[in-house]
């Protein structure tokens, strides 16, 4: 079989973040009697869920590291290794970060598929890398059963400016900067229900770097901020929320969508993800009346990869955070998709 004719997500189980394991199971696997000594110098470990790691260096600067990897989310290999490593980077950006390097991660199935198919993986990301202004500088890569790619990414960032998923107000505003729906639209794609058309509208948003965050960074509004992956809106929100002790309201009618995503959610393209995330947190939702619950389902828990930033923004800074948004093309995204409240039974409600 020639390289051209091969679809790589015929190759996997899951699909890029929708891979990732499902909230309750990670939780079993990172438990720990293991106590660490404390060091003052972690400024971000791993006991709040955020989006990486950050250390102290001296000087006001903070080392942000972060690794992440997944199975092909779309069928060309030069396109799957370009998502995965804007996807990897992001978790830099979300911390109010710059990358500063990035080495590879590589599964390849090397008697399966061929060879020349991973080299343009590698090409796919340096591409991307490229376009952050970070080297590919180096990896490591195994023979494995399915094809899995990613990055491992070192970023730098003052302290003063770095950005948590947990530090969120009560009052703050929520905004997001991509639409979403992707796991709809690359699980079409996996079933061949996605056009050629739709397939590049696709690519367009999973390749888009989220380099605005190292901007969103400097402002003192912004309160908190994460990006939106595997586990879905309702999912990183849930993590803010009850990260902070809040509660959050998100006004579903204000969330953006991406185009077309309903249609190929009409002909029943759900991602297996979808039913596990809700299975692991969809008691902690409410909805109010007038919400189509049964859509409401598909599209909040609905698995990212490389997702907008969600960002917690002080009511009173709110334009300096829309001025930016608009300034750095992003208009669809300056109209406020919910709001952070006192902590109550549920950690989102869900509203009209």
């Amino acid at each position: 079989m020639e390289s051209a004719d091969i679809k790589l997500t015929k190759y996997s189980r899951g699909t890029g973040c929708g891979c990732k394991i499902a909230p309750a199971v990670l939780q079993e696997i990172l438990k720990t009697d293991i106590v660490y000594a404390a060091d003052e110098k972690l400024l971000v470990g791993n006991a709040t869920n955020d989006d990486a790691a950050a250390y102290d260096i001296g000087n006001g600067m903070a080392l942000i590291a972060t690794n992440d990897f997944f199975s092909p989310i779309v069928d060309d290999a030069y396109n799957f290794g370009r998502i995965a490593a804007a996807n990897a980077i992001s978790d830099v950006y979300a911390m109010g970060g710059k990358p500063l390097m990035a080495t590879a991660i590589l599964g390849w199935p090397v008697d399966t598929l061929p060879v020349a198919l991973a080299q343009q993986v590698l090409e796919g990301a340096r591409a991307i890398c490229a376009a952050a202004g970070i080297p590919l500088a180096g990896g490591h890569s195994i023979d494995t059963v399915e094809p899995v790619f990613g990055l491992s990414v070192n970023g730098l960032c003052p302290i003063a400016n770095l950005k948590q998923n947990n530090t969120a107000r009560e009052g703050d505003l929520l905004f997001i900067t991509k639409p979403i729906g992707a796991g709809i639209m690359a699980t079409a794609q996996k079933k061949g229900l996605l056009s050629n058309d739709h397939c590049e509208l696709l690519i367009t948003q999973l390749t888009e770097l989220n380099s605005i965050g190292a901007q969103l960074g400097k402002l003192a509004g912004v309160t908190a901020m994460t990006d939106v992956t595997g586990f879905g809106l309702a999912g990183h929100l849930i993590e803010m929320a009850e990260g902070a002790g809040l509660s959050a309201e998100l006004n579903y009618h204000q969330l953006p969508i991406m185009n077309f995503a309903k249609d190929y959610l009409a002909q029943r393209a759900i991602p297996d993800a979808t039913y596990r995330n809700w299975n692991g947190y969809g008691s902690k939702i409410h909805f109010e009346s007038g919400v189509d619950v049964m859509e409401a389902f598909s599209i909040l828990p609905d698995p990212q990869t490389n997702g907008g930033l969600l960002i917690a923004v002080n009511p009173d800074n709110a334009n300096a955070v829309t001025d930016l948004l608009t300034a750095e093309g992003y208009h669809a995204f300056i109209t406020p998709i919910g709001r952070f409240i006192a902590k109550g039974d549920k950690a989102v409600v869900v509203k009209a």
